[in-house]
């Protein structure tokens, strides 16, 4: 089993300390090879805005020649990624931030289906919930299965002895919870948010051949614009939900036509 950890943080404070925590109440239940990414150590290039990488592909950004490409394959790699920033003015890291602005075509083109996700934050006393939420979505539009959060207060200076009690019980819980999700055996379950996120982005995307050749390629070379794909696995779906799914189907086509001027 190997976890790989993207650390938003610039320093080994407070953020280090509660995934060395986590990862030692995980490892007693579930043998886990732990990696870390510093993210502060990696040569991470800001994204321009040039907008390439969603038309063209991500081998066509102007940055491509840095370390991004190396972590995405290290999270592919992994069976699951832990993503832990501290909360910097109600938001994720500037490490983190930059990370996640060069990785954003994986929203268009989805692949980390097979992989469990964790998020771990701390903050000094605010916004940790905002903050593990925005990571949470992100994930899950990269594909991942999002498998549990903690979000720890830890106040500047000494922590006081109840709060400390109260972060260990969440990182005991929380790694309790990640632990079951990559120990089990049976699929994924899909929820109906998967599946409209899934049949809304094909009514799109499979529009999009000359406009957005990358994301109409990617998408038609794992025959996910087929017809008979129902997800982007292939796991058991509600009937009911297929349903619904090919109603919101047609709506995105008929948006997509009416923004495009068709």
């Amino acid at each position: 089993m190997k976890i790989v950890v993207l650390m938003g943080s610039p320093r080994k404070g407070n953020t280090f300390r509660a995934c060395e925590e986590f990862r030692e109440h995980l490892q007693k239940i579930c043998p886990a090879e732990f990696e870390y990414i510093w993210l502060r150590d990696a040569h991470i290039e800001p994204c321009t805005g040039c907008f390439v990488c969603f038309p063209r592909g991500e081998d066509k950004c102007p940055n491509r020649d840095d370390d991004v490409r190396l972590i995405e394959q290290k999270m592919l790699d992994a069976d699951g990624v832990i993503f832990a920033s501290p909360v910097y003015s109600a938001n994720v890291s500037g490490q983190m931030k930059t990370f996640i602005d060069r990785i954003s075509y994986t929203g268009h083109r989805p692949r980390f289906f097979e992989k469990k996700a964790f998020f771990l934050v701390t903050t000094g006393i605010m916004s940790a919930d905002d903050v593990l939420k925005y990571m949470k979505t992100l994930a899950w539009a990269w594909g991942f299965e999002c498998a549990g959060t903690a979000g720890l207060i830890t106040p500047n200076g000494v922590i006081p002895p109840y709060r400390v009690e109260i972060n260990t019980r969440l990182l005991r819980d929380a790694a309790g919870t990640f632990s079951a999700t990559l120990l089990r055996t049976t699929p994924r379950r899909v929820r109906i948010m998967d599946v409209i996120a899934f049949y809304g982005a094909r009514g799109i995307l499979s529009q999009t051949e000359t406009v957005s050749p990358a994301d109409y390629q990617y998408w038609k070379s794992r025959g996910w614009l087929s017809p008979d794909a129902n997800w982007f696995l292939d796991v058991p779906l509600n009937p009911l939900y297929r349903a619904i799914g090919k109603i919101v189907e047609r709506y995105g086509k008929r948006v997509f036509r009416k923004f495009m001027g068709l």
